[in-house]
């Protein structure tokens, strides 16, 4: 039997639609950047304004150098009697060290303003780790230590590092007492002034200088003139100047030493009755200074602290500094600008450089 039924035939098949589009992601990199730099403007504002609050209720600003300093206890020996550490390190200037116009000079000032308000500190220990510097700074820095002792009657020994000679021995001078290591490096005292004659170099590339001047000694020290041509006037005035300073540096040490040898009723070392002779700018060891009376007494920073404590008349003292509390504000000083393709990074501060044509109360070795 014959099946006469069609065939069957497949179902046609399903037809899906197709999904819907996933809709865009969302980046959250605006996000992400954007909560940074609102978390770092917030820890910006909060720093300023604890810095400002810190100032209002017993932060302490530096007059002359506009610097917020506060207290850092370096050594707590469990007294209510302090002595203050001063630090004179490196090329003594007046130079602002960046463009807030800070400098050395200021800031030592500074800190002898607050040592000398705070009636807890008995004692001052000036470290000097110095080859010296410019005249000016020095002899500021020197009359800033008098005026302190004369004022608050604190004295200030100073503590002689590996280096203090010419301007770091003008510095120490003024000090009712020194100390030095006996292979520290002092003395050097003494001016000198340098600068360059170049004129051989430009008569042999063919430069020749044109100079109106309105005096007869308007381009003195001037590095084009012809050697043959310096007037010898002009070199006496030059070594007239230089021979005034000096003297004012031979009076600053005979009155300091014999200043602190009345102070310290006698004890100490004298001046020897020949030390001019070793003040024409060489340099001396801790040993030679002791022995010609440029130093009272042989040893460290310790020996200084322990001479400090008994010039104070007290058994123990806590050592603090005055030191620039940190801001964060200052970080944005290490980004510089630009200025035609040239990076400048400002670290905080600028090292001075020797200049010609200036006077220096300053160790030789440095002009080499």
């Amino acid at each position: 039997m014959e099946n006469n039924l069609p065939p069957q035939s497949n179902p046609p098949p399903l037809i899906l639609p197709p999904p819907p589009p996933r809709p865009p992601r969302k980046s959250r990199g605006w996000m992400i950047v954007s909560l940074i730099l609102g978390g770092f403007v917030v820890v910006l504002m909060l720093s300023i304004f604890v810095q400002q609050f810190h100032g209002l209720v017993g932060g302490k600003t530096g007059r002359q150098s506009g610097r917020w300093l506060e207290e850092v206890k370096v050594e707590d020996n469990d007294s209510s009697h302090k002595i203050a550490i001063i630090d004179v390190e490196g090329l003594i200037t007046s130079q602002a060290w960046d463009r807030s116009g800070r400098n050395m000079v200021d800031l030592i000032e500074d800190q002898l303003k607050l040592a000398g308000q705070d009636d807890a500190v008995k004692a001052v220990v000036l470290k000097v780790d110095s080859p010296g510097g410019e005249v000016l700074a020095s002899d500021d820095i020197s009359r800033a230590l008098l005026e302190f002792q004369d004022k608050n009657h604190k004295p200030v020994v100073a503590a002689m590092g590996g280096l203090a000679a010419s301007g770091g021995y003008y510095v120490s001078a003024p000090c009712q007492w020194i100390v030095a290591n006996e292979l520290t490096i002092t003395g050097s005292i003494g001016v000198i002034m340098h600068t360059f004659n170049y004129r051989g170099l430009m008569d042999k590339v063919g430069l020749y200088p044109l100079v109106f001047k309105s005096g007869k000694f308007k381009d003195m020290l001037s590095g084009s003139k012809p050697v043959q041509e310096i007037d010898p006037e002009e070199k006496s005035m030059i070594q007239a100047m230089v021979n005034e300073t000096y003297g004012k540096f031979t009076n600053v040490v005979a009155e300091g030493r014999k200043r602190a040898l009345d102070n310290n009723q006698g004890e100490g070392r004298t001046l020897a009755e020949d030390w001019v002779q070793f003040a024409d700018g060489r340099v001396l060891t801790g040993r030679q200074a002791y022995d010609y009376g440029f130093v009272d007494e042989k040893g460290n920073f310790d020996t200084a602290v322990a001479r400090a404590k008994k010039l104070a008349k007290i058994p123990r003292a806590n050592l603090i500094r005055y030191q620039e509390p940190f801001q964060l504000s200052s970080l944005f000083s290490l980004f510089g600008r630009t200025e035609s393709k040239t990076l400048k990074i400002d670290l905080g501060m600028e090292f001075p450089k020797v200049q010609a044509g200036r006077l220096y109360f300053l160790c030789p070795t440095v002009l080499h």
